[in-house]
């Protein structure tokens, strides 16, 4: 038994069967539609006749892809009230009806796939010949504040499930006939629109050809959300770093697309795909750009701290505790013996337990709405943890080590680089566990290997560092003033490698 994959995909391969030709007869053309749509009710067919016209027509669309004032408006009432042949009734169908994109179909398989993108098909008895108008419209998001990159200060504009909304988002910010946007149908029953935008002249040629090879040898059914994508398109599968940058902000997308990047948007999802992307860019945040660049550059800075502490906090405990304990001053030692007297656990153990808590408690936030997230959160986290410790469960200490390490998370400016530190982070508390902290260096010389080793369409991950870039230096630990950050990042940049004249940076550096 063939799948409905299956058969649309023979579908797709038909050229000469009957579903390709366009037939004269209303009816017949009317039948095939409607049977290759599965009679699908939301499928609408209203007929009509123009006063005066002895041809009868029919326009198809589809209920709640369509904007059905367009309908009304710019198809109908123009068709109704169409006067006299002019030339013919071709031209004249033309001539009445005022969508945009108003096109000939080749064949009903063309119209078909035409009328589930939203646009509307018109047919007429006697006529071999299909149109399609784009009215596509329907309910639609509205734009709001960004739910996953908060920030303080910027624009609080947001990516949509529209394409066409997000497009034209970037194109508020960049408003240059340089900013290039070509598209893509994928997967065989879906047909959803994936778009490329970049910039020409700034992006290296080689990339975008890469980003096109990449996306036009994905091979599925259905892409309904862009992290189908990511997983076909990044470089290496087997790492918990991400490789490819997701964001919902259109000012991070456009301020990627001057640096040189690529922005991949898919129909249906509210996060776009930047690539490439580097190891450092993961620790900035669009408002490090909005604020002075000494905020920045300390904000920054504490990131980066954050990101070790998420990663190591437990681990370097674990270890000092069970192998190093010369290296605690003795009255700190002497209070930590005492917490753990009479605890069942090593300390390995507590760690887990309590880690292992600590993600039961975030995932359930998440998953749950905002009223109840947060008491879960605040309440389960205070009264979870100081139950643990007067059970005797755990120590007080292991319980301020988790919380530190948690709310270090929060900090990191990504999602996929928080969850990268949350894997990491029980593989180096096993390492303590066996291997003190000579096992947490050994890891720790493994993980920058893995790092050194990854790339992001062929750029090393930990461009501007490694290889090293002495120009990128401007923008990577710290933010230097935006009137010295005059070059695009070396991985990304080509020919156009400049922001702004030299002249202008070498009269501020004669002003100060």
């Amino acid at each position: 038994m063939h799948s409905h994959s299956d058969s649309l995909a023979e579908l797709d391969s038909m050229q000469t069967s009957e579903f390709e030709v366009i037939h004269d007869r209303l009816e017949k053309n009317l039948d095939a539609l409607m049977a290759a749509s599965g009679h699908s009710t939301d499928v609408v067919v209203r007929r009509l006749k123009p006063v005066g016209h002895a041809q009868e027509m029919a326009i198809i669309y589809i209920a709640g892809l369509v904007e059905n004032d367009t309908i009304m408006n710019n198809i109908i009432e123009p068709l109704q009230q169409m006067k006299a042949y002019q030339a013919s009734i071709l031209e004249s169908v033309k001539q009445a009806v005022t969508v945009s994109e108003l096109k000939t179909a080749q064949s009903l398989h063309a119209a078909l796939i035409s009328l589930y993108e939203g646009h509307t098909i018109i047919l007429m008895d006697g006529q071999a010949i299909a149109y399609t108008g784009n009215s596509s419209g329907g309910e639609r998001r509205n734009i709001t504040e960004p739910t996953t990159q908060m920030i303080i200060r910027g624009p609080r504009d947001s990516f949509t499930e529209s394409i066409i909304t997000n497009t034209a988002l970037i194109r508020r910010k960049i408003r240059s006939p340089k900013l290039w946007l070509e598209t893509f149908h994928l997967g065989t029953v879906s047909k959803t629109a994936v778009s490329i935008m970049y910039i020409d002249g700034i992006v290296q040629p080689s990339i975008v050809e890469e980003v096109k090879k990449r996306i036009q040898n994905i091979k599925i059914d259905s892409i309904l959300e862009s992290g189908y994508i990511e997983e076909y398109i990044q470089d290496k599968t087997l790492t918990p770093f991400p490789t490819i940058q997701n964001t919902d902000r259109p000012d991070t997308s456009a301020a990627a697309l001057l640096e040189g990047r690529v922005v991949i948007i898919v129909d249906g999802s509210p996060f776009v795909l930047i690539v490439p992307t580097l190891f450092n860019q993961f620790f900035q945040a669009s408002e490090d750009y909005y604020q002075r660049w000494d905020v920045s550059s300390l904000i920054r800075l504490l990131r980066y701290v954050a990101f070790f502490i998420a990663s190591f906090a437990p681990a370097i405990y674990i270890a000092i505790t069970t192998y190093h304990q010369e290296m605690v001053p003795s009255p700190l030692l002497f209070t930590l013996a005492a917490q753990r007297e009479g605890t069942p656990f090593p300390a390995f153990i507590e760690a887990v337990i309590m880690e292992l808590v600590f993600e039961v408690l975030r995932e359930a936030a998440i998953r749950t709405g905002k009223a109840i997230g947060n008491s879960i959160s605040i309440v389960g986290t205070l009264v979870i943890g100081q139950a643990a410790v007067e059970a005797g469960i755990v120590a007080a200490a292991m319980v301020i080590v988790v919380a530190i390490t948690a709310i270090s998370n929060f900090v990191l400016p990504s999602y996929n680089l928080g969850i990268a530190a949350r894997i990491i982070r029980f593989l180096f508390m096993a390492l303590a566990a066996t291997l003190g902290l000579y096992g947490i260096t050994v890891g720790l010389i493994v993980m920058i290997l893995h790092l050194c080793n990854l790339k992001s369409f062929g750029i090393p991950y930990l461009s501007s560092l490694a290889p090293y870039y002495k120009d990128d230096q401007q923008d990577v630990l710290i933010r230097l003033p935006r009137w010295m950050m005059i070059k695009r990042p070396a991985p990304f940049r080509n020919w156009n490698e400049n922001r702004e004249s030299k002249n202008i940076l070498e009269n501020k550096l004669e002003k100060k």
